[in-house]
């Protein structure tokens, strides 16, 4: 729709308003502190100040202002209990602390840290911190809330991320134009939120649904990396910021080209070479075993044969071809009626098939009763026969694709069961026909210059009948190197699937008139926010050259916000509260940092160490500030009762993931596998609208950290939802600290504890021994990482001799000690 014509009066008086407020927010912009360059402090002089580390001299200025100063150190037990617990989510083994009290090395606790942030647990802890920030969850939300099966890949790169400690303006780029830089997974970032997948013919439904996703991936953007709450410019110019609404339709350009969807991944280098080597193998064995090969002679006069199909995977490699429908038709199968496990139709290695993706799947007929073999199991993403179509006609039926919008195809991947573990029911008799418009259907693949099937085998026929016994011993090792060559191309290439941004080129964007997308009004170049060094594009500008900018932008070196916004964020998770409290609004409105010229400090070292985020962390770890005791002290506490100004480490209760993980730790119950796909804390119901039912048991799957459990949005899980986690629906910047009946009641009588504290019961005895006594020791080791003192041991005596020590363990489990950080 083209933008409607202001009168002109109305023209010439909304531009002097305009004039008017730009003229206003300038000044405010000028003054505001976040708006202008970081500039590195000078670090102040504080009298009887003894540590030499720049953080602990702005700590130690401002509390000798109020009278105060910094605690004595922890103790080194506290110490490296906090150190995990902030570091790792979880508490140390007992042998690591005896072994850290006792080092006498005056450089022993740097060495810890290092030690601790080169562990692999250490991106799982941090990584879970990022994914609140970004809204990240594993099924749509809105009514359907389907599950997002490829998700996980996300989660799997942004852990990897923070272990390798890759530098954050290279994770911000990535996460903005992956496409462009290897990481296609990683643009998952822009396509994280909430989706509506229930389409309707009303324009106006449409229109509106494609706004609020771009408002979405625009907002989520600025509040991530900027702290900037661009979002409230979508319907008027920013009440307290210099953001004219112009700006935020001038960003949503940049992201207008951007789609939800489901795609494959390119195969990366390493894998091509891997392809390339294989097929130099398979070459140089094939002509080998000619002599004594059968196939059908029109293909042997042909020359043009393939391999026969399998059961896990079948590829047709086409001429691309312009189609907006592709058509299946089975006509014969090894057995019964053909099965189809999921269907993928790529066009330049995205899966245009997909549901997710707005194809449709229509089929000739479906084997009743059975609620895993239906044809929305075609196009689903999900692979195995329990997410598979079955016709209901004995060896024949017909499968069709309906793409959303015309696509250029050049590949179709089918098979019986990815899994391998079915074998019936395939295909071999079969062709592809594809269409433009409904009718003008060409043929584009077929089974026709395929080999025979045959049960037994995969690929051509060998007969060894007349060969001689030395002919026939070579021929059996060479098809076995075949057979064991042919596995080693289907597992090299195999196709791996993510949920994350598609892109297409854009058409013009609009202005939008108190935020209706049914009322355009000027066209807008897409560019970046005026206030900041703007950078305007062409109005045609191809789409990745828009993120591009983009990215380039945000991580330039010498914007004011970037670095601000995430060291702020880095202190928060380490201190519990950031410099700014308000760590997604660095505008007017938001709250002034505490110590503004540490912010300053922290910013310029970020920048100045290549962006590396656990080189600041080591930073922060190593001051006498994060270091001190937590003890309260009765003058600070009527000073600064909040510690804003951190005159003792601010004690707070570890997050719903670190307990859970804590208490599979204790237990001896935790699976520390990393990476790979979610297990379940619900049970799932897969009709049209999907429905979660909290689990109740718990086995050897739920016991995996948390960070790894299925992000269901809009729900929570039975027991650690009650922690203040976030529900995916929005980003969560920081998560509130509730205290509630209903945790209390959790964390004491639910299923989960109670089998755990069970579990833990029974090991005590296994690794102790039956005398009671030597159990409670090992008890305390475990879970307080020390030796109860002698009155804690004999009350402990006491109650599991009366009440059992399943019973005592779930009391010790439920300690403030073991569920706060020290």
């Amino acid at each position: 729709m083209r933008p409607t014509k202001l009168p002109q009066r109305a023209a010439k008086a909304g531009a002097w308003t305009t004039a008017l407020w730009l003229a206003t927010v300038a000044m405010r912009a000028q003054t505001h502190w976040a708006f202008t360059p970081v500039q590195r402090p000078t670090l102040p002089v504080v009298a009887g100040l003894t540590s030499h580390h720049p953080i602990d001299a702005f700590i130690a200025e401002k509390l000798a202002a109020k009278g105060l100063a910094l605690a004595p150190k922890a103790d080194r037990r506290t110490l490296i209990r906090r150190l995990y617990f902030v570091m790792l989510g979880m508490p140390p083994e007992n042998a690591a602390v005896a072994a850290f009290v006792a080092d006498r090395d005056p450089r022993a606790f740097e060495q810890l840290v290092d030690r601790v942030l080169a562990d692999p647990r250490y991106g799982e802890r941090w990584g879970r911190h990022w994914l609140d920030v970004v809204r990240f969850a594993e099924t749509n939300g809105f009514e359907t809330n389907r599950e997002r099966p490829f998700a996980w890949q996300y989660r799997d790169w942004v852990i990897t991320a923070f272990n390798d400690d890759l530098p954050y303006d290279q994770f911000v780029r990535e996460q903005i134009v992956g496409d462009a830089l290897g990481a296609e997974t990683a643009t998952e970032f822009l396509v994280g939120g909430a989706f509506d997948i229930v389409g309707s013919p009303d324009p106006a439904l449409t229109a509106q649904q494609r706004a609020d996703q771009l408002d979405d991936m625009t907002s989520t953007t600025s509040t991530t990396f900027l702290g900037l709450t661009l979002g409230c410019a979508r319907c008027h110019s920013h009440k307290f910021d210099p953001i004219p609404q112009r700006d935020y339709y001038a960003m949503t350009a940049l992201f207008a080209g951007v789609s939800h969807g489901e795609r494959a991944l390119p195969p990366t280098p390493a894998q091509r070479a891997a392809v390339l080597d294989i097929d130099a193998r398979i070459a140089a064995i094939e002509p080998q075993l000619t002599r004594f090969r059968t196939v059908k002679s029109e293909l042997l006069a042909s020359h043009a044969h393939r391999t026969a199909v399998t059961y896990a995977h079948n590829e047709e490699v086409l001429q691309p071809v312009l189609a907006r429908f592709v058509r299946f038709t089975i006509a014969q199968t090894t057995n019964a009626e053909p099965g189809i496990d999921e269907l993928a139709i790529f066009a330049n290695d995205r899966n245009v098939a997909l549901a997710t993706n707005g194809a449709k799947a229509t089929v000739s007929s479906t084997l009743p009763g059975y609620a895993i073999h239906q044809c929305e199991h075609l196009n689903d993403g999900r692979t195995g026969n329990d997410h598979s179509w079955i016709s209901n006609e004995d060896g024949k039926g017909v499968v069709q694709i309906e793409f959303a919008k015309p696509e250029r195809i050049d590949r179709i991947v089918w098979a019986r069961d990815q899994d391998g573990k079915v074998r019936d029911r395939l295909a071999t008799d079969y062709w592809f026909d594809a269409a433009l418009a409904p009718g003008e259907w060409q043929r584009i693949a077929s089974s026709d210059d395929r080999e025979p099937m045959r049960e037994a085998s995969v690929g051509p026929i060998y007969n060894l009948a007349a060969a001689s016994p030395a002919d026939a011993a070579l021929a059996n090792t060479l098809l076995l190197q075949l057979t064991e060559l042919r596995k080693q191309r289907a597992s090299t290439t195999s196709v791996v699937m993510v949920h994350a941004a598609t892109f297409s080129q854009p058409g013009p964007t609009y202005l939008s008139n108190r935020g209706d997308p049914m009322q355009p009004r000027e066209q807008v170049a897409p560019a970046m926010l005026s206030l900041f060094a703007p950078m305007t594009l062409a109005e045609n500008a191809p789409e990745q050259d828009r993120r591009k900018a983009l990215a380039a932008w945000i991580t330039h070196k010498d914007h004011p916000l970037t670095a601000r916004v995430l060291v702020n964020r880095l202190w928060q998770y380490q201190f519990g509260q950031g410099l700014v409290s308000t760590p997604n609004d660095f505008g007017k409105n938001g709250v002034p940092p505490s110590h503004p010229e540490l912010l300053e400090l922290l910013a310029s070292e970020f920048t100045a160490s290549g962006y590396h985020i656990k080189t600041l962390q080591r930073l922060i770890l190593t001051s006498d500030t994060w270091q001190q005791s937590s003890a309260p002290h009765a003058l600070a506490l009527q000073v600064d009762m909040a510690c804003r100004l951190l005159w003792r480490f601010p004690p707070r209760r570890l997050e719903a993931e670190a307990i859970r993980d804590s208490i599979l730790c204790a237990s001896g119950n935790l699976d520390r596998t990393m990476f790979g796909p979610s297990f379940f804390l619900h049970d799932v119901d897969r009709e049209n609208v999907y429905h979660y039912h909290q689990k109740e048991t718990f086995g050897p799957a739920e016991s995996r950290r948390m960070i790894y459990a299925m992000k269901v949005r809009m729900e929570q899980d039975a027991v650690f939802g009650a922690f203040d986690c976030p529900d995916g629906s929005l980003a969560m910047p920081k998560r509130g600290m509730s205290t509630t009946p209903l945790q209390a009641l959790n964390l004491f009588n639910s299923p989960f504890l109670v089998q755990q504290a069970g579990i833990l019961s029974q090991r005590l005895q296994s690794d102790a021994g039956p005398e009671l006594p030597d159990q409670l020791q090992n008890a305390w080791a475990r879970i307080y990482q020390r030796a109860p003192a002698a009155d804690e041991l004999a009350a402990a005596q006491k109650f599991a001799q009366h009440y059992g020590m399943a019973a005592l363990c779930r009391a010790l489990l439920n300690a403030n000690e073991f569920l706060f950080v020290p």
